[in-house]
C-alpha cells in the first residue's frame, strides 16, 4: 500500500470510531495529566519551601568575632572566589545616634561595607547616607531621600530595606546602617549569602580573619543568620530523594497497559486484514499513525495543562518544574507506542478463526 492510502485508512478508522480514539485519548490525557501534575505539585512544594527559607535569610552564613579582627575588604571579595557566595559584606557596631525629633530616644548604628548593602538591599552602596529598615522608616516617617537631623549632624537616607521579624538576627530591624570604607579598620562580623548553601562558604568566611590577630578564642565557628531554621536542610538532596522521582516508571507501566488494551480490542480486525492480504508492515504503520494521533494529541493536551499549572503556581522556575513533570506524560506516551508495536506484531493471521470463535 502507498503511504497516502495507509494514512487515509488510519484517518478513516479514527473518524468512524473503529480505533476508539476518543476513549484512548481520554485515558492517556487523564493519566498523563494526573501523574505529571502530581510530580509538578511535589516540586513546586519544594520550591516554595526553598523560597520561604531564602526570604527568611536562611541562605546567609555569618562568622562573628568577639573582637574586631575581620578584614572588610577580604569579606567583600568573597564573591569573586571559586564556589563563593552571591553576596558578602562585613559589619561592626557604631555609635548611638539621637534624632533631634526624639531627643530622649537614641538609635543604634552599624558600620558596614559596600558588600553588606548589596546583601541587605540588593543595591549598590550609597556612601552619602544611611540605610534603614522598613520598620524604622515607618515609625519615624522616613523615606529614601529624606534628611535626618541628629546629634551627629544631618544625615540623608540613602535607601530602605526590608528586615522582617522571621527568626533572623534582629539587630538591623531598628538601627541605622552606615556605609563605611572596607579597609579603614577591622570589622567584627562577615556575612555571606549563598544559595544553594555549601560547606565551602564556611571555609571562605574563616579566611577573612586578619592573620596574627585571631585565635580560636577570638574567632568562633560559623553560624546561620536565622537560627530558627534547620541548618542541615539541603534542597538538592531533598529534590533528588523525593518520592515522586519514580513516577515516570509508573507512567510507563500505565502507558503499556493502555497500549496493550488498545490493540487487544482489535485483534480480530488486525488478523482479518492480514487474511485479506494486508502486509504486516502496512498494518503496523497504520496502527502507529492512529496511536500518534490520539496518543500524541492527548500527551500534548496534558502537557499544556501541566505547563499552565507550573506557570501559575511555581514561585521561581516554572521551566525547571515543567521539565521534571513532563517526564511522566512522555514516558506514558512512550509506553503506549511500545505496547502498540509489540501488540500489532504479536497478531497472527493463523489465529483468525480462534479469535473469531472467541468473540
Amino acid at each position: 500500500m502507498r503511504l497516502a492510502s495507509i494514512l487515509s485508512e488510519a484517518m478513516r478508522n479514527i473518524g468512524s470510531g473503529a480505533a476508539r480514539a476518543a476513549v484512548w485519548f481520554l485515558a492517556v490525557a487523564v493519566a498523563g495529566t494526573l501523574i505529571g501534575g502530581f510530580e509538578a505539585l511535589a516540586v513546586i512544594g519544594q520550591e516554595r519551601d526553598a523560597v520561604t527559607r531564602i526570604r527568611a535569610a536562611a541562605d546567609v552564613t555569618t562568622i562573628v568575632s568577639p573582637i574586631s579582627v575581620i578584614d572588610g575588604a577580604a569579606c567583600d571579595r568573597l564573591v569573586d572566589a571559586d564556589g563563593g557566595p552571591q553576596a558578602a559584606g562585613a559589619m561592626r557596631e557604631g555609635d548611638q545616634i539621637t534624632p533631634r525629633s526624639t531627643p530622649g530616644r537614641s538609635i543604634g548604628s552599624y558600620e558596614v561595607t559596600a558588600g553588606m548593602i548589596g546583601l541587605l538591599a540588593a543595591a549598590d552602596a550609597d556612601p552619602t547616607g544611611v540605610w534603614v529598615s522598613t520598620t524604622l522608616a515607618h515609625d519615624f516617617g522616613w523615606a529614601k531621600g529624606v534628611t535626618i537631623e541628629t546629634d551627629h549632624g544631618d544625615i540623608p537616607v540613602a535607601g530602605v530595606f526590608d528586615w522582617p521579624n522571621d527568626g533572623r538576627d534582629t539587630r538591623f530591624a531598628y538601627a541605622l546602617v552606615v556605609p563605611a570604607t572596607a579597609d579603614a579598620k577591622p570589622f567584627s562580623e562577615c556575612w555571606a549569602k549563598q544559595w544553594p548553601r555549601t560547606d565551602a562558604v564556611e571555609s571562605l568566611l574563616t579566611t577573612t580573619a586578619i592573620a596574627g590577630k585571631s585565635t580560636t578564642q577570638t574567632l568562633p565557628g560559623t553560624t546561620m543568620l536565622n537560627k530558627s531554621l534547620d541548618r542541615g536542610w539541603n534542597a538538592a538532596a531533598l529534590y533528588e530523594t523525593r518520592m515522586t522521582r519514580m513516577l515516570p516508571w509508573a507512567a510507563l507501566a500505565v502507558g503499556l497497559v493502555i497500549g496493550v488494551a488498545s490493540v487487544h480490542r482489535r485483534r480480530l480486525e488486525y488478523a482479518g486484514a492480514l487474511h485479506c492480504g494486508q502486509r504486516k508492515s502496512d498494518q503496523l504503520l497504520a496502527a502507529l499513525i492512529e496511536t500518534l494521533v490520539w496518543g500524541g494529541g492527548a500527551t500534548a493536551a496534558g502537557l499544556s495543562l501541566i505547563a499552565a499549572l507550573c506557570l501559575r503556581a511555581s514561585p521561581s522556575d516554572p521551566a525547571a518544574v515543567l521539565l521534571a513533570a513532563a517526564r511522566s506524560p512522555l514516558a506514558l506516551f512512550a509506553g503506549v507506542l511500545a505496547a502498540t508495536v509489540a501488540g500489532v506484531l504479536a497478531v497472527r493471521e493463523s489465529r483468525l478463526f480462534r479469535l473469531f470463535k472467541g468473540r
